[in-house]
């Protein structure tokens, strides 16, 4: 899939005000600081498209952009920033959450998840939630460029021992960088064929 258009459409909290769930529709989420702005500039080709920010937790609310005018492309907020308020913490989870469960339209949730670290509960957790509520989605595990080959292989062998436990089988995924591009060709070739209805 080529990328010839990406264009902004909408920014909200709420599920009633996003657009028109006439496309299918791709969300990317992730512990805060996980590479999601970056990672989506990298799919796009567009150096700032998603706001970058050192600060974890900026990305707030719900971001829409189109794609080719075909598809639509999903920013959500990061979860397990610590230093917010349970209060908007709270927040975070009642929107989101009601999100990810009321868009008729969202053929596939991109879990990332940071390639360097050990598993992390708030990740597993989340996705055990994604599954008991039937969402579909895949797993992209990020900054894969900061790891020897043997080291990467060794933690998504890990991600795969622990969720074995509980899960039937290894739910799909996708090793990126945004320095090489690792990752780019498969994540929007797996688009492509959502959209056609090839898998």
């Amino acid at each position: 899939m080529e990328i010839k258009e990406a264009r902004f459409l909408v920014s909200n909290t709420e599920v009633e005000k996003c657009p028109a769930a006439d496309k299918p529709e791709y969300a990317f989420i992730g512990r805060s600081n996980v590479g999601k702005s970056s990672l989506i500039n990298m799919l796009t080709k567009r150096k700032s498209l998603a706001k970058i920010s050192g600060k974890p937790g900026k990305t707030r609310l719900i971001n829409h952009f189109l794609i080719n005018d075909e598809w639509y492309l999903v920013d959500l907020p990061g979860y397990g920033y610590a230093s917010l308020p349970l209060k908007e913490r709270k927040k975070w989870e009642k929107f989101v959450k009601g999100y990810i469960l009321k868009r008729t339209n969202l053929y596939n949730l991109f879990v990332l998840i940071d390639s360097r670290h050990q598993p992390m509960p708030i990740d597993l957790e989340f996705m055990e939630w994604l599954g008991l509520s039937q969402i579909p989605f895949s797993i992209i595990f990020t900054k894969t460029d900061k790891l020897k080959p043997a080291e990467l292989e060794n933690n998504i062998k890990n991600y795969e021992k622990i969720m074995l436990e509980k899960w039937e089988s290894m739910p799909g995924y996708f090793t990126t960088s945004v320095l090489t591009v690792q990752g780019r060709e498969e994540i929007l070739k797996f688009i492509s064929d959502v959209n056609r209805g090839n898998i």
